[in-house]
């Protein structure tokens, strides 16, 4: 099969911050499951975007949500004017063709979905479809990579031991204000003035994680506020719409993250 509409023709911008680029390169070498773990917004998909593009193989996204089953990642029949005809899921898909498969937020999946993933992360390298009676043994350019916010897990959501210890893991986060100032005037079409200004304002929001806000701004954030900015929106109306009421509905909060911003505005 022809996985070309699953190729990215150009280059996505990263920026790295550490090891990362250097880790998950070895890890492809020996097509070693991954995990990236961080915050919303801190560029986790981008980073899988880049190294799909560096490495020059297809990428196969799937969001995960909390209705997902694993036919929707492995396959179903349909019911077609031919007959019932099998049809693979992503999952599937990137097993038997050579694709990199990336599951985005892994852990809003139910925990009985994500035990389908667990022959393809040792020795085995398999992918079982009972429905069809057959074992799928993985592409030789095979790779399953994950992703979830720590910052979100609870009792109900969180990824089993038994599954974490499957991956190799790769912390990612924040990068320090200067690099996030470069990624935001780049990604955001923002001088660099404006750049700072509003990294300035994400970590005014971080400082306040824990304290009334699960996680502050994201650079995605920052990105979309310089973006409306460079639309025409006043600054304040472009972090007011961008970062403040989108990260909480609290009113005294919205109040109290107003004010913290504002000693950051020119």
């Amino acid at each position: 099969m022809d996985l070309d509409a699953y190729r990215i023709s150009t280059e996505p911008y990263y920026q790295p911050v550490g090891d990362e680029v250097m880790v998950f390169s070895a890890a492809y070498a020996e097509r070693l499951p991954v995990m990236l773990k961080g915050p919303t917004g801190c560029g986790k998909t981008r980073f899988i975007e880049h190294m799909a593009w560096k490495l020059g193989r297809p990428l196969i996204t799937v969001a995960a949500h909390e209705d997902m089953t694993a036919a929707d990642l492995a396959g179903r029949y349909l019911l077609e004017p031919s007959g019932t005809v099998w049809h693979d899921g992503p999952l599937t898909l990137a097993v038997r063709h050579g694709a990199i498969c990336y599951l985005d937020e892994v852990v809003e999946a139910r925990q009985d979905t994500t035990v389908v993933l667990h022959p393809l992360t040792d020795a085995r390298r398999i992918l079982p479809l009972d429905k069809r009676n057959e074992v799928v043994p993985a592409h030789a350019d095979f790779q399953l990579t994950i992703s979830y916010n720590p910052g979100y897990q609870s009792a109900v959501k969180d990824l089993k031991e038994s599954t974490k210890q499957r991956f190799v893991a790769i912390d990612f986060g924040y990068p320090p204000a200067a690099t996030e100032a470069a990624i935001v005037a780049r990604e955001g079409g923002t001088d660099a003035e404006l750049a700072k200004t509003l990294v300035a304002i994400a970590e005014r929001t971080r400082n306040l994680q824990g304290h009334g806000l699960d996680e502050g701004a994201s650079t995605r954030m920052l990105i979309h506020a310089g973006r409306l900015v460079r639309a025409g929106l006043p600054l304040e109306s472009a972090v007011q719409s961008s970062i403040v009421i989108p990260i909480t509905d609290n009113i005294d909060i919205r109040a109290a993250l107003t004010e913290a911003i504002r000693a950051c505005l020119p």
